[in-house]
């Protein structure tokens, strides 16, 4: 196990975000930065059993500005459940960023949706319906396979098995997903 002395800014995030990744959590990752320190590392903590994929890749995108525009560093530190969305937002970090806690649980798994297709009117409308659905299902599997790529990204673990691990909900214990380097270390 790591010494945690190793990392002392770990021990005391700048941000925190529990429970589920809505537009509250957004609202309080905003405040938090907001009022984080001006210079140096940031550290943003996360337990959450997932939520919207869209809110988790906006924020990504705030880390990622932050990082290029201000070339601040910010550090991702994962605690006990980071699971679905959550697993997205860490795909924003670069692995050399991103930290779990002992006994902390990823788990990916594959985008889902809850949709009824009603197909009611002129046949070539029902055909438009259809295959607007369509695209929007093509869509975001593009969208997952990218956030999949980023996940994978400087790992030990290639976008393939993490795409073919991903319908069966891939849980990964904190000493895995270091040995899978999608990692740098536990604390």
């Amino acid at each position: 196990m790591t010494d945690t002395k190793q990392y002392p800014l770990l021990a005391n995030p700048h941000v925190r975000l529990t429970g589920p990744v809505d537009q509250n959590m957004y609202h309080q990752f905003r405040h938090c930065l907001e009022n984080a320190p001006k210079d140096g590392s940031i550290v943003v903590a996360v337990t959450t059993l997932g939520g919207d994929p869209e809110i988790a890749r906006t924020m990504g995108d705030d880390v990622r500005l932050l990082r290029e525009y201000d070339g601040r560093e910010l550090l991702f530190l994962g605690k006990q459940a980071v699971y679905s969305a959550g697993a997205t937002f860490m795909s924003y970090f670069p692995r050399e960023h991103r930290f779990l806690t002992r006994q902390t649980r990823l788990m990916i798994h594959e985008r889902q949706m809850h949709a009824t297709v009603n197909l009611n009117g002129p046949l070539r409308m029902c055909i438009a319906t259809l295959k607007a659905k369509l695209h929007e299902i093509e869509h975001s599997i593009h969208i997952e396979e990218e956030g999949f790529r980023a996940l994978a990204e400087g790992t030990h673990t290639d976008f393939e098995t993490i795409r073919n691990r991903a319908p069966e909900n891939w849980y990964i214990e904190a000493e895995e997903a270091k040995q899978l380097g999608l990692i740098l270390d536990i604390v």
